[in-house]
């Protein structure tokens, strides 16, 4: 076994895609609502950039159906900014924000235009990626 050398078998990015039933929609909710910026216009996949070296990507599918099982998390120490933001824009944050003494974070949800959840939170331990 050898050693690596770095930036060897390193990722150098991470994308989470998502169903969306209405690419329009969509790119005014993460576009204009989230304010992230479009890194990459596929057509029928929209790729926006949430941090350095992480995205989000949005593809158009007939049948999308958001469960519960997945969530997109955007941590971000202004949760009640994100939430006052998505609220003035029209949309519904559909819990929080509020505190969770489980997970020692404080949190919100809602919903994109396909049925995605969405949570904005907000680590109590601030070194919290940090190993």
């Amino acid at each position: 076994m050898s050693a690596m050398t770095s930036g060897e078998g390193q990722a150098e990015a991470l994308i989470t895609f998502l169903p969306s039933t209405d690419l329009v929609a969509s790119r005014d909710f993460y576009g204009r609502v989230l304010g992230l910026e479009l890194a990459v216009d596929q057509v029928t996949c929209l790729i926006f950039k949430v941090t350095a070296t992480a995205y989000l990507g949005v593809c158009e599918r007939v049948s999308a159906r958001g469960g519960e099982s997945v969530i997109t998390t955007i941590v971000s120490d202004d949760v009640d900014g994100w939430c006052t933001r998505i609220s003035e824009a029209g949309w519904t944050i559909d819990s929080g924000p509020e505190h969770s003494s489980t997970y020692g974070i404080y949190h919100a949800f809602m919903r994109d235009p396909s049925g995605n959840q969405i949570e904005i939170q907000r680590f109590d331990d601030p070194t919290w990626s940090q190993s």
